[in-house]
C-alpha cells in the first residue's frame, strides 16, 4: 500500500479540497484524510500512478508539493537534519564572509559546492583559509545578527521527540553554530566541523578530518546503530550535494527547498512547504504537533 501526500506552504494554505478529490478520483485512491485543512492531505493508493511525475510538475506550478511513498513504516524513529539552508535560512560561512567583506567570493564557492560542482572538503578548506587572522568574535556577531530559523523546525523536532524519536543535527558547517542551533531547536545531539582558533583569532583551518558527504552517511550509520534501529527508520533532510549520501541511505530522504541537481535525485521533494512537511509526510496531523 502506498500513500500520496499533498502539501501547501502553511503561510498561504492553498491546498483546495477540490484538487485533492480530483487527484484521488483520477488515481483511484482511498478516502482523503486532511492532516491540516488547506495545508496537508493524504490518501491511500494501491500502486504508483504512471503519470506521477507529470502530475508533480503540474502541481509545482500551482505551489503544491506531492509525494508518493510506501505507507508502512513511514513514521520514523530518528531525524537526521542538515543545518545550513535547512534548519536555518542561511549558509553560516557565507554570513561570516559577508561581515568580513568578501561575501561574493565565498558565496560563489558555496553555491558551486552545494550544486556538486566542487568537492566539498577542498572547497571548505579554501573558504576557511580566507578567514585567517580574523577576530573570532565575528562568530558571535553572526549568531546574534544574522541567523534565522526555518519555519516549522521547532514543531518538527519537538513532535518527533514527543513521539519517542531521536534527533540529530549533522552539518558540514561549524560546531560554533550547530551548538547554538541544536540547543535552540531542542536537538538531542549535533555534529559539525571545528574551526581552529588561536589567541582569539581564526586560524584559517578546520580540525581534520572534515565532516562532509561521507561523514554524514557515517553519522547516520553510527547513531542509528547506537540507538538499535536501522537506517530505514531514519528520516533525513537536506538541500545540498553533500547531503545526497545520507538522503539516499535514510528510509526517507527529503530534499527541502533543494538545489535542482539535488532534488532530481530524491523521491521526496518539498519545494513549497516548510519543515512541518516532514511531519505530514510521516502521517502526523496538526493535532499531533508538540508546541
Amino acid at each position: 500500500m502506498l500513500v500520496a501526500t499533498l502539501l501547501s506552504d502553511p503561510a498561504r494554505a492553498g491546498l483546495e479540497a477540490a484538487l485533492v478529490e480530483a487527484l484521488r478520483d483520477a488515481w483511484g485512491g482511498g478516502a482523503a484524510r486532511w492532516l491540516n485543512p488547506g495545508i496537508a492531505a493524504e490518501f491511500d493508493l494501491a500502486a504508483a500512478p504512471a503519470n506521477r511525475w507529470q502530475v508533480w510538475t503540474e502541481l509545482q506550478a500551482r505551489g503544491i508539493d506531492l509525494a508518493v511513498q510506501p505507507a508502512e513504516g513511514r513514521r520514523k524513529r530518528m531525524l537526521l537534519a542538515d543545518m545550513d539552508s535547512t534548519m536555518i535560512a542561511q549558509e553560516c560561512i557565507d554570513e561570516l564572509a559577508d561581515l568580513a567583506g568578501f561575501g561574493p567570493e565565498v558565496a560563489a564557492i558555496t553555491a558551486r559546492a552545494m550544486n556538486g560542482e566542487l568537492e566539498f572538503e577542498p572547497a571548505l578548506r579554501a573558504r576557511v583559509a580566507l578567514f585567517r587572522g580574523m577576530d573570532a568574535g565575528i562568530i558571535e556577531q553572526v549568531l546574534a545578527e544574522r541567523i534565522t530559523y526555518t519555519p516549522g523546525g521547532r514543531e518538527l523536532v519537538a513532535t518527533m521527540k514527543a513521539h519517542g524519536a531521536h534527533t540529530a543535527l549533522v552539518s558540514g558547517g561549524f560546531t560554533a553554530f550547530t551548538e547554538r542551533v541544536a540547543a535552540e531547536l531542542g536537538f538531542d545531539e549535533h555534529r559539525a566541523n571545528l574551526l581552529e582558533i588561536e589567541a582569539g583569532r581564526l586560524a584559517g583551518t578546520v580540525v581534520e578530518p572534515i565532516l562532509g558527504r561521507q561523514a554524514k552517511i557515517d553519522a547516520l550509520e553510527a547513531i542509528s546503530a547506537r540507538l538499535g534501529i536501522t537506517p530505514a527508520e531514519v528520516i533525513a533532510v537536506g538541500d545540498g550535494a553533500n547531503d545526497l549520501g545520507m538522503l539516499a541511505r535514510a528510509g526517507a530522504g527529503v530534499a527541502l527547498h533543494a538545489k535542482p541537481v539535488v532534488a532530481a535525485q530524491c523521491e521526496l521533494r518539498v519545494n513549497h512547504g516548510d519543515l512541518t512537511a516532514l511531519l505530514y509526510l510521516q502521517g502526523y496531523s496538526v493535532q499531533d504537533f508538540a508546541r
